[in-house]
């Protein structure tokens, strides 16, 4: 019997004597699912860019995952534990008998919490991907960054990792893709590198390349009851498939929401992943990191395919998963489906339009892009730092203003230059601020729409009362309201077809009804 089969066995596992044993496999793995508990095998394969044939490597790759997987799921995983021969001459989990294999030792998640499982019962909740976005964000903020780390993120080095990834495919491509796509998609690929090789040294000057997940994909992603996620499953076993641009690590979950038809929730994720980040740069090289990591995938599926060991259902499973990312690598230069516009929501503090911001760009599946996030961001705050200055002075000066104002604009306009739709959430209480973000969206010959929230005084200065009971990222609050009020240019500017006006006092789903008939969104619950 073989080492897969002894530990299927439920008398493989004496401490723990599960009633049954599940056997799920992968091209590197055996995972053996009990009731409460997982032990993974790692096989002894030789891949290429991973080599397991040796007991000591497949030791070492096994303490790297707890190790590493520590970083954003503690809890789950326990340890490594040896695999031992028995006295009945088969494979057991700890015990007496020589040692022959080691295993990662985890808790099992419950399936329904699984993020992929819930995409498909349709119970993926839009907080659900706020929440995984955050923790992202989080995560990516805290992890190594440093020169070794740095260098996986240059055009040279990513050149040689697209070149690998047509080498390795280059004798089963074509099972999948005519000869011309298969081209066009290592073209794409390459020349996009060349053009933007100055692109991704900035992202490295940023700080943007790290040591990050490498495999974030819906089936690593749990989420319980109280919303909170938990990501189980980097990459262990080579470390420059980790060490790379955090937008590589989101690009992975975004392309995998595509591939499951659901382009929508992809550029939701994006847009909240990047405000969470304050990264609104990531959209200069997202197209190239999900067809970059579509094709990953699919190269991984083929393998899964030309696997003669394994199952001819799991084989023809894979040979259709490879086909569609190879599919999705192909078209990740394609434009979005919905046609770009810049919206600017503008109005007094309290007057609700930084709700009607994030109402909209979800339908969207556009980035909000807030001048209060923004100017703490250039202080160097937490976005929910208190900045308590007075109207016109400190944080608040003018010409801190103009530049944040300034920057906001720079980064709709990196949205707008990928074809994707952007939101700006800012008071825009002056004419040349109007005209300054209409100038954005001529500029990339796009619709402008500018919504003004409006509000009776009494709603908004009790909405400002409330606002001091929670920490929030807006510092607006009552004792500056009259004074900012008094300052609000009246918008006369603007032809009315750009000029939007909301009453905030009026049911929030009227609202949003009504701009949704006026603003390109999403069609509900669209699937590709």
């Amino acid at each position: 019997m073989s080492l897969r089969d002894d530990l299927s066995r439920s008398r493989a596992y004496p401490a723990l004597r599960p009633s049954r044993v599940e056997l799920v496999e992968t091209h590197i793995s055996w995972v053996f699912l009990l009731e409460r508990d997982v032990f993974k095998v790692k096989k002894p394969v030789d891949f290429g860019f991973l080599d397991f044939r040796a007991l000591e490597d497949r030791q070492a790759a096994c303490e790297a995952e707890v190790a590493l997987n520590s970083r954003l799921s503690p809890a789950v995983y326990f340890g490594v534990v040896p695999v031992r021969r028995g006295d009945d001459g088969r494979a057991q989990i700890e015990g007496e008998g020589s040692l022959i294999d080691f295993a990662v030792h985890m808790a099992r998640l419950p399936e329904a919490q699984r993020a992929d499982l819930m995409l498909s019962a349709g119970t993926l909740t839009d907080s659900m991907l706020e929440a995984i976005a955050k923790k992202l964000a989080q995560f990516h903020a805290a992890a190594r960054c440093d020169p070794q780390t740095a260098q996986f993120g240059t055009s040279a080095v990513l050149a040689l990792n697209v070149a690998e990834n047509f080498t390795q495919t280059r004798e089963t491509l074509e099972q999948y893709l005519d000869h011309q796509s298969g081209e066009q998609i290592i073209g794409w690929q390459t020349e996009f590198l060349k053009e933007h090789a100055t692109t991704f040294q900035r992202r490295i000057a940023a700080g943007r390349v790290r040591d990050g997940h490498g495999d974030l994909r819906l089936e690593h992603i749990y989420v319980d009851e109280g919303e909170k996620p938990t990501i189980i499953d980097c990459i262990e076993f080579n470390d420059r498939f980790r060490f790379a641009d955090v937008c590589a690590d989101i690009a992975f979950l975004s392309m995998d929401l595509a591939s499951h038809g659901r382009v929508d929730l992809a550029e939701r994720l994006l847009a909240l992943y990047a405000r969470e980040s304050n990264d609104f740069d990531l959209y200069t090289v997202v197209d190239f990191y999900e067809s970059y990591r579509a094709f990953v995938r699919g190269k991984v599926a083929s393998m899964v395919a030309g696997d003669t060991s394994l199952a001819e259902r799991a084989r023809q499973r894979a040979a259709a998963d490879a086909r569609r990312h190879f599919l999705l690598a192909l078209s990740a230069d394609r434009r979005s489906l919905l046609r770009p516009s810049l919206v600017a929501l503008a109005g007094v503090i309290g007057s609700g339009k930084s709700t009607m911001a994030e109402r909209l760009a979800t339908d969207m599946g556009a980035p909000v892009i807030s001048t209060d996030r923004t100017r703490k961001a250039m202080l160097g705050v937490a976005a929910t730092h208190p900045v308590h200055d007075a109207a016109w002075e400190g944080a608040y000066a003018p010409a801190l203003t103009e530049r944040v104002y300034a920057e906001a604009l720079s980064g709709a306009s990196t949205v707008l230059a990928t074809g994707r739709p952007v939101v700006i959430d800012a008071s825009f209480s002056s004419a040349s601020m109007r005209s300054a973000a209409r100038a954005v969206a001529e500029s990339h010959a796009v619709p402008f729409r500018l919504v003004e929230c409006r509000a009776p005084l009494e709603l908004c200065r009790s909405r400002l009362v409330e606002r001091q009971r929670h920490a929030g990222v807006s510092d607006g609050r009552l004792a500056i309201f009259d004074e900012l009020r008094a300052h609000f240019e009246p918008i006369t500017e603007l032809p009315s077809v750009e000029h939007i006006v909301l009453d905030t006092s009026k049911p929030e789903e009227e609202n949003v009804a009504a701009l949704r008939e006026q603003i390109g969104v999403w069609p509900p619950g669209f699937v590709t």
